[in-house]
């Protein structure tokens, strides 16, 4: 088996995901691999609609609000984008499940992506994890619901990272 050289990690922006970048950038840095955090963004109405009306000033504004979404993420998650790792974010646009899988292309990639909500509705639902899992080329980790709801850990105010 190859070692891994990159992480991909799905980010959604949601306050449950800070958890799932927590265990991906664990695995990032346990691994000395590049932490790849991708957030997936779809122009609002779908794709369809889009290109019936196409607006690339807009399209240029939900691109950069995905991109702003990223980086919260990092802020609730570590208080900024933590030193001491390789990280290569991504912004592209799409479905999160193919998108994740457009990037995590690679066997030796590891894929984190968070398992989902739990519940009735859970088996009616396409879920992200559930796309993944089942088309990926490369290793996933899903990290349980349980995991995602866990608060950050703060000191004087400051975020830190969640031993994986």
């Amino acid at each position: 088996m190859a070692e891994t050289t990159r992480v991909i990690v799905g980010v959604s922006g949601s306050r449950r995901s800070a958890a799932v970048l927590q265990r991906a950038a664990a695995e990032a840095a346990r691994r000395g691999a590049e932490l790849v955090p991708v957030i997936a963004w779809t122009p609002v109405g779908g794709e369809p609609t889009y290109r019936a009306h196409p607006c690339p000033p807009l399209a240029a504004a939900w691109e950069r609000a995905a991109r702003t979404r990223l980086d919260q993420a990092f802020e609730e998650a570590f208080g900024g984008y933590p030193a001491g790792l390789s990280i290569t974010p991504v912004v592209i646009r799409g479905e999160a499940g193919p998108a994740l899988l457009q990037i995590a292309d690679r066997a030796d990639d590891l894929l984190v992506v968070g398992s989902g909500r739990r519940g009735p509705l859970r088996l009616l639902l396409a879920t992200v994890s559930r796309y993944c899992l089942a088309r990926a080329r490369c290793a996933v980790v899903a990290v349980p619901a349980e995991a995602q709801s866990t608060p950050v850990p703060r000191r004087g105010g400051e975020r830190l990272a969640m031993a994986a």
